[in-house]
């Protein structure tokens, strides 16, 4: 297994990725995932020996403070092997001076999460996707 890089022109076969594991909703198409892949500060891939993508993860951050860690997704034949684990230290790397945040609501994701050394924050709020702010007089 390779862990490199995502460049847009991966964009086709993580979309198979993705909408073969359950992640289809989160893009809205092949133009829209090159774009969140270049748009990302760290976008990788997971390369099994015979040249496929098996895994994919991205992370926004501001490279000081704070980060978002997003879409961890290894096929399932794939699973339990540490590709998962090996993608999310590819992107977060060693720094420790980085608050990372993510959303952990898919089966097994806490405890996946858990055993990389995340934990439940009772702080943390979002406004989900297509909702406006709202405003208040």
């Amino acid at each position: 297994m390779q862990i490199r890089s995502a460049v847009a022109s991966d964009a086709d076969a993580v979309h198979r990725l993705l909408s073969a594991n359950g992640w289809a909703h989160r893009i809205a198409g092949l133009e829209h995932l090159g774009q969140l892949i270049s748009a990302s500060q760290q976008a990788v891939i997971a390369l099994a020996d015979d040249g496929e993508i098996i895994g994919f993860a991205r992370a926004i951050s501001d490279g000081m403070s704070n980060g978002y860690l997003s879409m961890v997704v290894v096929a399932e034949p794939f699973r339990r092997q540490g590709i998962g684990q090996a993608l999310v230290q590819h992107v977060l790397g060693s720094e420790t001076d980085i608050t990372w945040v993510l959303r952990a609501g898919r089966s097994g994701a806490a405890e996946f999460f858990a055993k990389l050394g995340f934990s439940p924050s009772s702080v943390a709020m979002e406004r989900p996707r297509g909702q406006r702010l709202r405003i208040e007089v």
